[in-house]
């Protein structure tokens, strides 16, 4: 395989690797719903579920800025939230000349802080997958009774991403080998261009459709039964029920002061 974009699990020796990985989906989850109910506007609430992240990246031994930079990927899909300063009542803060637009400021108060929950949810989510290797996440998943076919959809899923990506840098290196270029010659057109690529990715379509048949037949006949079993076990040590006792009151603290005010 030349593309590996499947584990994003780094090992260190930390608390938090050693930690079952029922504790750490549900600290996940119970930190993004934290975050969800907390009010809007509340920005002190934010800053210390901002300095929670970077406490537990710390403890994990990948460095305080570890999820930071790989949570402005999330950023670009808040821009579909962009739309509601500029639709939300209240006191004008900003006029925008010749056009008519205003931007009020409940707004702008609103899309920060959609922005902000956004932003911390994704820290959490990548800081669960860099320290839970991916099959014991799975596990985790399916012990707290998650769907079972959502568990199999996401651990397919997941697993055949890189698969793909080996098929289609396949496709580009015939398409290269197959498509000599001249010195000087000018680019082809730009519908051309499209076309060439829609065919490719309906191409990349069958092929994946192909294989999956495959890859089912052959699950089918090594007893498949829409679970997928895996040799490790974990069992709940005290270290671990103190440890999410300790995040629940942690998550509960701020967000009651804030509801409460």
């Amino acid at each position: 395989m030349h593309f590996d974009i499947a584990d994003q699990y780094r090992h260190r020796l930390s608390v938090v690797h050693l930690l079952d990985p029922r504790v750490k989906v549900v600290a996940t989850f119970s930190f993004i719903l934290t975050v969800s109910l907390t009010p809007t506007g509340v920005w002190w609430t934010f800053g210390c579920f901002l300095v929670l992240i970077l406490a537990v990246a710390w403890l994990t031994r990948l460095g305080p800025m570890f999820a930071v930079r790989r949570s402005f990927v999330a950023l670009p899909f808040v821009l579909a939230a962009l739309a509601i300063p500029f639709t939300t009542p209240g006191s004008v803060l900003f006029r925008i000349p010749g056009l008519g637009w205003t931007i009020s400021e409940p707004g702008v108060i609103r899309f920060t802080s959609i922005l902000a929950r956004s932003w911390l949810a994704v820290q959490a989510a990548v800081l669960l997958t860099a320290t839970t290797r991916f099959p014991d996440l799975l596990w985790a998943l399916g012990v707290l009774r998650f769907p079972r076919l959502l568990v199999a959809t996401i651990g397919f899923m997941y697993r055949y991403l890189f698969v793909l990506a080996d098929e289609a840098l396949r496709m580009l290196r015939a398409r290269s080998a197959r498509s000599a270029r001249v010195p000087k010659s000018p680019r082809p057109p730009i519908v051309w261009q499209g076309q060439v690529a829609g065919m490719m990715v309906g191409s990349l379509f069958l092929r994946a459709l192909e294989r999956s048949e495959r890859v089912y037949a052959a699950m089918l006949s090594r007893g498949y039964d829409g679970h997928i079993r895996t040799l490790d076990r974990f069992r709940m040590m005290t270290f671990d029920w103190v440890a999410l006792a300790v995040v629940v009151m942690v998550l509960a603290t701020p967000l009651v002061v804030a509801l409460i005010q």
